[in-house]
């Protein structure tokens, strides 16, 4: 059974990362396709969000802190690469690592934020690293992944991006997250709905409402698990989905991009916490927003932890499942857990 299931993971994951670089649409990179990326009107003359300044301020920092990777993926693979630019530091092991961009970013972005807002908290990744993370209170928070989807970034793949998610009274209230080589910028306020790109993300209708676990695209992330038994349980669950059903899986490298992904309809449910490859608040906060509020179910994959949906979603879990419809979602954990938990 181990070696099944090691296959599968095998053959999945390869799978998975060539099929989904080869629909990705090749956009303009230069600086002047960016200048129609802002805040939307509608979030600017709404009389329910409470936070414009702080979203005028995360997008702009995001597009900057974006520009900043666009110099590494353009020389990625010529002549004018330089991997020693990088400065890649290991974390916990080889599969976790940050660049020196990552760290250039969240310097940027958090001394910004504290120009701007001195009084203001910030969780950012880089500066937490393999530390214990600051507990989330009811002071404004910003949370802050620098690059997500460091991998791809430094492999030259283009899922990546720069998330920064904003919590008031010690709950995610905005994100934004902005892709620099799919050219998207994703926003999220609460109550006030999600865009990307400055159009408004359908909510859950039509064929989003409608979607069950067959007829799905199923995504999940193996993460930095290496351990025997949890390569094990992360491919017997993948198993338990291919021998269920599904349309097709993904592993896609980026777990924020997941939940914008997710949001939008591009896939249909992301899971993660079925070992050691649960997720840090900088992977969920800012994705979450954006999620919820294009009418998707973001809940805890675990079930003693389901009650807890949405903007009560904790932030600090292990386990998470999202998805286009809260059907999808109760199907997928029944699928994924089978015996496990």
């Amino acid at each position: 059974m181990r070696l099944t299931a090691a296959a599968t993971a095998v053959a999945v994951t390869s799978i998975a990362v060539a099929s989904a670089f080869t629909s990705i649409k090749r956009s303009s990179r230069s600086s002047s396709t960016q200048q129609h990326f802002g805040v939307p009107k509608e979030l600017l003359d709404s009389t329910t969000c409470e936070c414009k300044d702080e979203l005028v301020l995360a997008v702009e920092l995001a597009l900057e802190a974006g520009k900043n990777m666009t110099k590494h993926y353009n020389s990625k693979g010529t002549a004018e690469e330089n991997m020693s630019d990088l400065e890649i530091n290991t974390k916990m092991n080889d599969a976790d690592f940050a660049t020196a961009i990552d760290v250039e970013n969240e310097n940027y972005i958090t001394s910004e934020i504290l120009k701007k807002f001195p009084g203001h908290a910030i969780i950012g990744e880089e500066s937490t690293g393999t530390g214990t993370i600051p507990p989330l209170t009811n002071d404004p928070t910003w949370i802050i992944d620098p690059i997500d989807g460091t991998t791809n970034f430094a492999s030259g793949l283009p899922l990546s991006c720069v998330s920064i998610g904003f919590c008031r009274n010690g709950k995610p209230y905005m994100g934004v997250v902005f892709a620099p080589m799919t050219n998207e910028l994703y926003i999220g306020v609460k109550g006030n709905g999600a865009y990307r790109n400055g159009v408004r993300l359908l909510e859950c209708s039509g064929e989003k409402a409608t979607k069950t676990l067959s007829n799905s695209v199923v995504n999940f992330e193996f993460g930095y698990a290496r351990d025997e038994d949890d390569v094990d349980k992360m491919a017997l669950a993948v198993q338990r989905l291919l021998r269920h059903g599904v349309r097709t899986t993904r592993t896609l490298g980026s777990g924020v991009l997941d939940l914008c992904y997710v949001a939008c309809g591009r896939m249909d449910v992301v899971y993660a916490g079925i070992a050691a490859e649960g997720w840090k608040p900088w992977d969920y906060c800012a994705g979450l927003v954006i999620a919820v509020e294009s009418g998707c179910t973001m809940t805890h994959l675990i079930p003693s932890d389901v009650d807890k949906k949405g903007y009560d979603f904790n932030l600090y879990s292990k386990n998470m499942i999202c998805g286009v419809n809260s059907k999808v979602v109760d199907e997928c954990r029944t699928c994924v857990l089978g015996g496990l938990i």
